[in-house]
């Protein structure tokens, strides 16, 4: 049966199982035995190990006689057997032998037998006899049989294995079911799971028998739970026992037989069952190579042990649960070293630093409770609970008498002496600490080294420790654990005091004292610590000799408040400052003198013109609110216990704009951080005084006294906010900024290094400055305006006799105002207006209100509309350039002499004319009329009166008739007003008429009509006729009227009328060539209402004789658009001037402008429909680019003067018919 068992299995088999449970691949293993009828399963075993699966009877038999009279009768007591017990699980194997064969000659065939046997016995179940042909033979027939036999047995040993295990999970199950019925018990169910496991671990299926020893484990840990809670079970009783033995996890062996006998029986306690689940639970993770589940799940057991045995109320000896845990700990790690190489743990460290710590932790609670950590050593009463911990440990198990780093050995030698416990316990602690540092866990690291701290307090040694409580704080502090911060301020207290380091000593009390988790009495005594210092001499001190401790710790500052809430004032004004603290003392503080240097600066205050010109910026950051009040950043109050890891200072974010320099457009917009240095600086090199393990303070920390300063004395802090009141010295101009605060007790200062947010105000000295701005949006021309005088003194101290002299102009007296005030007087002469001032103190603000009235110039200004034909403007006058609404502004300048400065002040004031006027002349047949438009740009209403038209000249006989009947007409804004005459003559008209237009206007709203209305005159000249222009337009050839469509032909004749004068024989500027003089005229047609398409060109210069009559026609062709009375293009007719300088540079013959492609470009406001039409039909050409257009001179136009052309075609009209008759409509009436 050797080779049968080796032989099974080495072939893998599917195993499938119920529940939908995924198939496995296993290898079967199994022992045979001889039969016995007691080794068959009786009523209740459930050993599943030892369960018979599979029941085999073996026979070689080949006689018929023999099979009949002994062999038959075996096999049917052998099934009978089987049958009682309710085994159905066997098989019957015939061997055949060639031997047998060759000694009975007489015997049947060998199918004889196995018939009969299948015949007797395996009627429907042939496959449960199985024939095995000469197995010790190599045979090939013989090697098939046996593979034949063997793949058979591996088939039924499965299926009734599978069957059989079915039916011992129903059982299990049944039996957990019970588990509320009285009497069950935990430790029976524990065999039969764990029996189950066994089987699974056997089939080398790891992962199920992990399995059934968790459900195991969250059942017995549920039950403690309910037993916590009050509902017991009565079998945790025998759980419940006391402690005796303590020797912590065994690891070594694969099953820990002496435990489990004890769960066997019922015998063992809490520490017993864990620690024999857990050693079961880690050898089946080390076979599934999960050697780092092994250390956490061992964490939380011995972690989940010591409580589990609070909830049983398990009495266990002092000293003996941390002998427990220590043991266990060393055990999980020795067993997971033997397993793993050194690379495979150094790398995954992060696993195994819990149970280092642990550890640490349980020796160092033994060393404390065993007197091994006291200055003086262990006691009498330690050395008994010393020995009573080692006796529980009992004797070294076997496995570990040979390693000399046994956690055993290591226990006992830590305990039996205070050197060996101090190498032992310092070993164990930095290995943490190394390996939490390795795997980034600073937090952990710091934790374990407080803990050193502690233990080198303890034995009387403060040097070391205070490293470690230094690292500590600051990590405290910088991630805001207020109750660690506390606690350890309290022992690096202890430990300045020990080690004598005032100072320090002193700020890590100033500190406690104001910590609100203290209580109020430990807050008093570190109070008092201060103040005993603060009182009394010392020896090593020098009398003078102070400490400055941090503000921080003393005081918190809220907000400081500036009154005027500006912070900008002039020289010598009060200025003063609401400082808000809020006291961190316990009690009530007496401070000799609080004190606030201040920093003086010239480069934002001195001596300015500007006193709002630049507001204040204290405020306006991110704790500013803008009106004088500075709020101050409140941090944690954890800020300024520092230990070098103090709050960083907050973001100090302004916006930053970016925009275009030509059109000031917004490019891009971002955000710039302002203390950008502060926020990246290496906080380990930054001294602050803050850190209590600084030494003195640096030379540049201590106040000035020399320094200009803000101080209040004989100050008493309540415990809460305080207002303190400071009055800030204003002598000198210039910038003030607070830079350091400080508080002084006695010996002891408290010094706030650095404010922020940035506090300060600014002093000015400010220059008198003079201003003069109207009362209304513009100023009219014309009528009285009111202009208000504004008069900032600045440092200049106005007297008695003190006077304005303002140089009058006869375009703009100033008038006596009623508006003035009474302690003004106004003097006026023929060129100076004297205006006498009050006596005012400096910095202040003198205002009053004049009138003034710009008179209308008579002779209009020009139409400035003449430009280069290439778009360049030619120069205008500065004061007569139109302003956006159409009104022409003039620009008067005042001279001011005033008493505080030597110079004259120039002050312009710009005014507006409130009319546009323009005039036309009108012919209707030989009788000619003159119009006058007259046109109120602004934006007020006006009355106007008595409108009349005069000649110059009165020796020229002209009568001009009025046909205006209204002599007053109120002319509302934007609005136009026509005046008509008719003018007579006696025998011939003249050359030239020169004309005067007069009329009274008032604002509606005057309230003295007959006092407030002001003459207007506008003088113009009507030239006689020069040129008359006349258009036909003719049908195309063989049609009597023109048709939409078709082309026409336009015949424009340019006639002169009369020679020119000698005046406008100068402005035409003609030329003579071989005796014949000649102008230049530029024609233009042009069609605003788009009824005509010009064809061709529709611009060109013509040279016209200077002679009477003289007569030029131009032909063209124009298209009818719309059918109907059409009425003539529009035609146009310009001087042309051309340039008669010599070019700067030698012109380029491509910019050369020929005639016929000239075009006007700019024809003033009355002709910009013409030109936009000009421009859509493409007719304008440019001269070439900017930079070539400098150096050229260019030709101009200009319009002629109103009656120079007489236009014959104004108002006529031509008929145009349609091309074919569309208005045919078809009626159906049905």
């Amino acid at each position: 049966y050797t080779s049968l068992a080796q032989q099974l299995p080495k072939e893998p088999m599917e195993w499938r199982r119920s529940y939908g449970r995924a198939p496995k691949m296993i290898h079967l293993e199994a022992n045979f035995v001889q039969f016995k009828e007691e080794l068959l399963p009786k009523d209740g075993n459930r050993a599943l190990l030892t369960f018979p699966f599979l029941h085999i009877y073996w026979t070689d038999c080949c006689d018929t006689e023999m099979y009949k009279a002994s062999v038959k009768d075996d096999m049917l007591r052998w099934q009978s057997t089987l049958r009682l017990h309710g085994s159905v699980d066997w098989l019957i194997v015939v061997v055949e032998s060639e031997a047998k064969k060759k000694n009975k000659t007489n015997i049947l065939p060998r199918t004889s037998i196995v018939d009969k046997i299948r015949n007797d016995f395996c009627n429907k179940q042939s496959d449960r006899c199985v024939v095995l042909s000469d197995p010790l033979k190599e045979s090939s027939r013989s090697q098939d049989s046996w593979n034949s036999f063997l793949t058979k047995l591996r088939t039924l040993l499965l299926m009734s294995f599978t069957k059989n295990l079915g039916r011992f999970e129903d059982d299990m199950r049944t039996l957990r079911e019970k588990r509320t019925e009285p009497g069950w018990s935990f430790c029976d169910y524990f065999m039969v799971q764990e029996e189950l496991a066994f089987v699974f671990e056997m089939l080398q299926q790891f992962e199920d028998a992990l399995v059934q020893y968790d459900e195991l484990d969250a059942l017995f840990t549920q039950y403690v739970l309910n037993f916590g809670a009050g509902d017991g079970a009565n079998w945790l009783g025998s759980f419940c026992a006391p402690v005796k033995r303590w020797s912590g996890l065994l690891l070594r062996r694969p099953i820990d037989m002496e435990k489990r006998e004890l769960i066997q029986r019922g015998e063992a306690n809490l520490l017993d069952l864990r620690s024999y689940l857990f050693s079961r639970q880690c050898t089946l993770l080390i076979f599934l190579q999960r050697p780092w589940e092994v250390t956490q799940r061992a964490l939380e057991l011995l972690h989940n042990c010591v409580q589990e045995l609070r909830l049983l109320e398990v009495s266990v000896v002092q000293g003996a649960l941390d002998c427990w845990v220590f043991l266990s700990c060393l055990e999980v790690l020795h067993r997971i070293e033997g397993c793993c190489d050194r690379a495979q743990l150094e790398a995954n460290c992060s696993h195994t630093v819990g149970l280092w710590t642990y550890a640490t932790e349980k020796l160092k609670s033994l060393g404390y409770l065993c007197g091994l950590v006291a200055e003086k050593g262990p006691t009498s009463e330690d050395l008994n609970r010393t020995v009573d911990l080692l006796a529980g440990l009992g004797e070294e198990r076997p496995e570990t008498v040979n390693s000399l780093q046994s956690p055993y050995k290591k226990l006992n030698e830590a305990l039996s002496s205070v050197e060996a416990f101090e190498k032992h316990y310092l070993e164990l602690s930095q290995a943490a600490m190394e390996m939490y540092r390795a795997i980034g866990r600073m937090r952990s690291s710091r934790l374990i080294g407080k803990s050193l701290a502690e233990f080198y307090m303890k034995k009387g040694d403060p040097e070391r420790a205070e490293g470690f409580l230094d690292d500590s704080l600051r990590s405290y502090v910088a991630e805001g654990w207020s109750l660690q911060v506390t606690h350890t301020r309290k022992q690096m207290a202890e430990c300045q005091k020990l080690l004598q380091q005032t100072e320090d000593y002193l700020q890590t009390s100033a500190l406690l004292a104001g910590d609100a988790n203290l209580t109020e009495e430990e807050r008093k005594h570190f109070y008092q610590v201060i103040l005993t210092f603060a009182s009394q001499e010392q020896k090593d001190w020098h009398p003078d000799q102070t400490v400055a401790l941090s503000m921080a710790a003393f005081a918190q500052l809220r907000q400081m408040q500036f009154s005027p809430p500006g912070a900008v004032v002039h020289v010598g004004a009060a200025l003063q400052l609401e400082l808000r603290v809020r006291c961190l003392m316990p009690v009530a503080v007496q401070v000799e003198q609080l004190a606030a240097t201040l920093h003086f600066s010239l480069e934002q205050g001195g001596a300015r013109g500007r006193a709002g010109g630049t507001q204040r910026r204290t405020g306006q950051g991110p704790q500013g609110q803008g009106d004088g009040v500075v709020l101050f950043p409140q941090g944690s109050p954890l800020a300024g216990a520092g230990m070098g890891a103090s709050l960083p200072p907050a973001l100090e974010l302004y916006e930053m704009q970016d925009r275009s320099p030509s059109d000031s457009s917004l490019n891009s917009t971002g955000v710039v951080c302002k203390n950008m240095h502060l926020l990246l600086r290496r906080h380990d090199s930054s001294a602050s005084l803050d850190t209590p393990t600084a030494g003195a303070l640096p030379a540049a920390v201590a106040v000035d006294d020399g320094a200009q300063m803000l101080r209040a004395r004989d100050i008493t802090l309540q415990p809460g906010d305080n207002s303190i009141l400071f009055t800030a010295p204003t002598g000198e101009p210039g910038s003030y900024t607070l830079r350091q605060l400080c508080g002084s007790v006695g010996r002891v200062q408290f010094v706030q290094s650095h404010i922020y947010p940035v506090v300060q105000y600014e002093v000015y000295s400010q220059e008198p400055q003079l201003t003069i701005e109207p009362l209304s949006d513009n100023l009219l021309a014309g009528i009285p305006q009111k202009v208000k005088f504004t008069i900032a003194t600045g440092h200049y101290s106005v007297k008695k006799g003190d006077a304005l002299q303002l140089s009058n102009t006869d375009s703009m007296p100033i008038l006596h105002s009623s508006c003035c005030s009474r302690a003004l007087s106004v003097q006026s002469s023929e060129k100076v207006t004297s205006i006498s001032l009050p006596p005012t103190p400096p910095y202040h603000t003198l205002e009053f209100q004049l009138e003034v009235l710009c008179h209308i110039p008579p002779t209009p200004f020009k139409p400035d509309i003449e430009r280069l034909t290439n778009g360049e403007v030619r120069h205008r006058p500065k004061n007569h350039s139109q302003a956006d609404s159409g009104m022409i502004h003039i620009d008067q300048k005042v001279s001011i002499d005033c008493p505080w400065s030597i110079y004259s002040t120039l002050i312009s004031l710009t005014f507006y004319v409130p009319f546009k006027a323009k005039h036309s002349i009108l012919s209707a047949g030989k009788r000619k009329y003159i119009q006058v438009c007259l046109q109120n740009v602004s934006d007020t209403n006006f009355h106007l009166v008595d409108p009349v038209l005069t000649e110059r000249q009165p020796t020229i006989p002209v009568e001009l008739l009025s046909f205006n009947a209204k002599t007053q007409q109120t002319v509302c804004s934007q609005q136009s007003v026509f005046c008509l005459w008719e003018m007579r003559w006696v025998k011939h008209l003249p050359l030239c008429l020169q004309c005067a237009f007069s009329a009274s206007f008032a604002p509606v709203s005057a309230s003295d009509a007959h006092t407030a209305f002001k003459p207007y005159r506008y003088e113009f000249q009507l030239d006689r006729t020069l040129y008359s222009l006349k258009a036909e337009i003719l049908p195309s050839s063989g049609d009597q009227h023109c048709r939409t469509g078709a082309l026409c032909g336009l015949e424009v004749s340019i006639t002169r009328q009369a020679e020119p004068s000698e005046t406008e024989g100068e402005e035409e500027e003609s030329t003579e060539i071989e005796g014949l003089r000649t102008t230049k005229l530029m024609y233009e047609v042009v069609d605003n209402s788009s009824n005509w398409a010009v064809c061709g060109k529709s611009t060109g210069v013509v040279s016209m004789p200077v002679a009477a009559s003289a007569t030029h026609r131009v032909q063209m062709e124009v298209m009818p658009l719309f059918a109907g009375h059409l009425p003539f293009p529009n035609i146009k007719v310009f001087k042309y001037l051309p340039h008669s300088a010599v070019p700067a540079i030698q012109p380029d013959t491509d910019s050369c402008l020929e005639n016929d492609t000239m075009s006007l470009l700019d024809k003033g406001l009355d002709d910009q429909g013409d030109t936009a039409s000009i421009r859509s039909r493409g007719s304008i050409h440019s001269v070439g680019s900017g930079e070539q257009q400098r150096g050229l001179p260019m030709p101009r136009l200009e319009p002629f003067s109103p009656g120079q052309v007489f236009y014959w075609s104004q108002g006529r009209q031509v008929l145009v018919l349609p091309v074919t008759d569309d208005h045919v409509m078809e009626v159906n009436v049905t």
